[in-house]
């Protein structure tokens, strides 16, 4: 018997590093999938093969002691087979750069949830989303949920630490372009240092929050009137405020710069320090902004939000 399930990525619109603090933060899923196989099989091992390497385990390995990004595929398998006598097979294929602050181990725990539970039972995509959280939890313990909300939900949505998440019923039409910076980072040290920045600045941060929440409320009436210009200039404030509490790096700031030029706007998203922006555009200059990255030599492509979410089939 096999399973299949496919999950988006995702980018943070607004509100990175700010939502640790109790500021809103949006985001949505991109058209850009990870899609997971499972199968049964009759030897009692759990086989997982990806493009970032295989695992073989045996089943009921201390979770802890896995060192492996593909540990979450192997917590689901290990869980759900459980009193079943049965191993599972688990192939996952990807269109989505990892790493790099697009959502590939949200959407990985997501369809991985999907495709493995599907062998043994007929989930919901709440039981579904709660089982991709412990999952990414393998890997982020500190983990929100939200990334892993909006790749099993699409569209846009909204998240705070206090009231959790609310999907954006708007469905603005822009595409983003996304720009790699190919140079890694650590969330972990990115985010130890705006902690830092607070601690040493706590009047400038609690203005800076009170300005971000702000221009996200701002935006949530931009989306439903798709004023795509006007998101550009909060998408430009936004990146101020991220340059402010010390994210960005001069790689980071001469992209922001081409997507502030040749689009309507342009910031990081997610962690900073490394990893992608995006600039937002539409049909009037999506190919002039993704030939202007391309001739300064930088990886880039384009998505549009995806409004499906988790697929099953």
């Amino acid at each position: 018997m096999k399973s299949k399930a496919s999950a988006p990525g995702k980018v943070i619109l607004f509100g990175e590093h700010f939502v640790v603090y109790g500021v809103k933060t949006i985001l949505c899923a991109i058209n850009k999938r990870i899609t997971v196989t499972a199968e049964k099989i009759e030897e009692n091992k759990i086989y997982i093969k990806s493009n970032i390497g295989n695992l073989v385990l045996e089943p009921n390995k201390i979770i802890s002691e896995i060192n492996s990004p593909l540990k979450p595929f192997y917590y689901l398998a290990n869980k759900m087979s459980k009193d079943q006598n049965t191993g599972i097979k688990i192939e996952i294929e990807s269109d989505i750069p990892l790493g790099v602050g697009l959502g590939s181990s949200s959407a990985c725990c997501v369809a991985g949830a999907a495709a493995i539970s599907r062998l043994f039972k007929n989930t919901s995509n709440e039981e579904i989303l709660e089982l991709a959280i412990e999952a990414e939890k393998t890997i982020f313990e500190n983990t929100s949920g939200a990334d892993c909300t909006v790749c099993t939900y699409g569209g846009i949505m909204i998240y705070d630490k206090e009231n959790g998440f609310n999907k954006i019923e708007s469905e603005p039409n822009f595409h983003l372009v996304i720009a790699n910076s190919n140079i890694e980072h650590s969330t972990k040290t990115v985010v130890a240092n705006v902690k830092q920045f607070k601690e040493k600045d706590e009047k400038t941060f609690s203005i800076l929050c009170d300005k971000e929440s702000q221009l996200v409320d701002d935006v949530l009436k931009l989306l439903k009137e798709n004023d795509i210009k006007e998101l550009g200039n909060k998408i430009n404030k936004n990146q101020e405020y991220l340059e402010t509490i010390g994210i960005s790096n001069e790689k980071l700031r001469n992209m922001i710069k081409i997507g502030q030029n040749e689009a309507f706007g342009a910031k990081i998203t997610g962690a900073g320090g490394g990893g992608c922006i995006f600039a937002l555009t539409d049909e009037t200059n999506l190919e002039q902004t993704m030939e202007k990255f391309k001739s300064e030599n930088y990886d880039c492509f384009s998505v549009k939000i995806d409004f499906q979410g988790l697929d099953t089939f």
